[in-house]
């Protein structure tokens, strides 16, 4: 029988013995736990002991780090002691409505007016606009606050000053070659790589602006602990690196969640089943339960319900509004299956050539640009390479608007700006964009696309990677194994969640659950059966009898016995040269 297994390149890390035997006498952790500390770039002692226990770095003041937060700070004072009305632009996603509810629940606390807006994803596209600053300027309004974005705004903030608004920039996307006029900036894209604080998310930087501003007001009590609790679902849902400061507040904001003094967080987390008996989060309880729900309103509906959600303090409107998210994210996901459907169909069946493009770029007239971005992030998943989807405005036929998903060895921003005098607005960084372009530039920008992706992608990087820790066996698997990994949450960007492998695994039973979608497998080892998940591995079953895995390992409850599972991330077949 002929299988159809995934096309995948599996990386394996270079070895250390050295330093791996140094870290387990040293810290006394297990060569397994050594080997995926060494691997996540820890290459001393003293790296290892910060990165196990980030609270004993001594950290820079973010003070001494941002050239112009105490400006910032100085203008929000101002702004609160004159009783001036401050306006806050966020964006329509996860980062940007947390930020959005950040600074609202700051300045009430600072006894600051204020107000917001976020744009309309349908009709106003990504960012601060010129219609929005005008409408500021008539509502009375004297300081602008634009959060995860505002970097690439150069109209918009010129047109803010011409009608003399102040106007405080706080961002994290990459840097245009001309920043815009604006009173002051704090964006960690500005900062030297090596700053602790370069990883922040437009959270993070709102988190950082609201403490510092409280602080110098003498007002820190009685509100960090919300702050910290909304920087942690932004900077998780944002799928920001977890590195630098964001490590080590993260540590403490997942230790807060369960416990949450934010009505609306304590809601959502019933509807997405993860207030149980936890005494922490994980970062999958954010990137995979609470962060979509908040993340599906700014998609497909209106921006206000999750500002009312976070900001409010009466239990009945939160839990109308965690319903709303609740229902939207039912609606998010259907709409998800049948455009990943309907493109992976279309490059099939078309064929489009993107293996010697090395890109995929693939446009149709009638998906909702809410959700394509899962779409993109799914398709380079299933292909290996970087996507570019979009599709036609519904009010303006002749523009295409559109999101981009990268891969290891491919900057998405970079790609974008070597298609800047085609495209009309974009934005992002390495790993994701936004963009919007008129549809008769569709065949040159493919061209563009096509050469960039020649330029810095060779044949065998066109295929989905999977980056492998280490060899381990299943007698080496427990839940002592698994709780010295789950100490060193959080995992994700820049700090992912370890993946083993074991070889001549022979699979002993397999079927897809009800849904069709995925794959559940039993797997067995030295003599040890354990159960496997493969999640939207359909067209891979069935798998053959005795396979390679690379997985993840997962504590699995069920009727209130909790069991180790496999996540699924690689299979291969088995050779008798699968010594590596």
């Amino acid at each position: 029988m002929k299988y159809n297994l995934p096309r995948q390149r599996w990386k394996f890390y270079d070895r250390n013995p050295s330093l791996v035997n140094n870290l387990m006498t040293n810290l006394g952790i297990s060569p397994i736990v050594a080997e995926v500390i060494v691997n996540r770039g820890i290459n001393s002692l003293e790296q290892a002991q910060a990165y196990v226990n980030p609270e004993v770095v001594n950290l820079p003041s973010p003070i001494d780090e941002f050239p112009d937060l105490v400006k910032s700070i100085e203008i929000l004072k101002n702004a609160i002691a004159q009783g001036q009305k401050i306006a806050i632009c966020g964006d329509y996603d996860a980062d940007g409505m947390t930020s959005t509810a950040l600074l609202i629940r700051a300045l009430r606390h600072l006894k600051g007016k204020v107000d917001y807006a976020i744009p309309s994803r349908m009709k106003d596209g990504y960012g601060i606009n010129c219609r929005i600053v005008e409408e500021f300027k008539k509502e009375g309004v004297s300081l602008v606050l634009t959060v995860d974005n505002g970097i690439s705004a150069y109209d918009a903030i010129a047109r803010a000053k011409e009608l003399d608004l102040q106007v405080i920039i706080t961002d994290h996307h990459d840097l245009p070659p001309k920043l815009p006029p604006a009173d002051a900036i704090l964006n960690p894209k500005l900062l030297p790589k090596t700053s602790p604080y370069w990883g922040l998310a437009g959270v993070g930087v709102a988190y950082v602006l609201a403490v510092c501003t409280a602080q110098a007001l003498g007002k820190v009590k009685g509100l960090a602990k919300t702050l910290l609790e909304l920087y942690t679902v932004g900077t998780i849902a944002d799928l920001a690196p977890l590195t630098g400061v964001n490590r080590r507040w993260l540590k403490r904001g997942l230790k807060l969640l369960p416990n949450s003094d934010i009505v609306g967080i304590r809601a959502l987390s019933m509807y997405a089943g993860v207030n149980g008996d936890k005494k922490l989060l994980n970062s999958d309880d954010i990137g995979f339960k609470l962060g979509p729900r908040v993340n599906a309103i700014g998609r497909l509906d209106d921006p206000q319900i999750i500002i009312e959600l976070l900001t409010t303090e009466d239990e009945e409107v939160a839990a109308t509004r965690a319903l709303q998210c609740e229902q939207i994210n039912g609606t998010r996901q259907n709409l998800c299956k049948v455009i990943e459907q309907e493109a992976i169909q279309l490059i099939e069946d078309t064929p489009i050539n993107w293996q010697d493009d090395r890109v995929l770029f693939v446009i149709n007239d009638n998906w909702h640009h809410g959700v394509i971005g899962i779409v993109a992030y799914r398709l380079v998943e299933r292909y290996g390479v970087p996507v570019f989807i979009g599709t036609y405005e519904e009010e303006n036929p002749g523009s295409i608007r559109g999101s981009a998903r990268g891969t290891e060895e491919f900057n998405v921003f970079e790609a974008l700006q070597f298609c800047d005098d085609l495209l009309g607005k974009y934005g992002g960084h390495k790993a994701a964009g936004g963009f919007g372009f008129p549809r008769e530039n569709l065949a040159l920008i493919h061209s563009r696309l096509r050469n960039f992706s020649h330029e810095c992608l060779i044949p065998e990087y066109l295929k989905p990677l999977v980056k492998i820790d280490t060899k381990i066996s299943f007698t080496d698997i427990s839940f002592e194994l698994l709780k010295e990994i789950d100490s060193l949450y959080p995992w994700g960007i820049e700090n992912k969640s370890p993946i083993f492998w074991s070889s001549e695994v022979r699979v002993i039973s397999q079927k897809l659950t009800r849904s069709g979608e995925h794959l559940q497998v039993t797997l067995a080892h030295d003599n040890i059966p354990l159960k496997a998940i493969a999640w939207r591995w359909h067209q891979y079953f069935p798998l053959p009898p005795m396979i390679d895995v690379a997985y993840k390992l997962k504590e699995h409850e069920w009727q209130g016995k909790k069991s180790i599972q496999l996540e699924l991330a690689g299979v291969r077949s088995s050779s008798p040269s699968s010594l590596k």
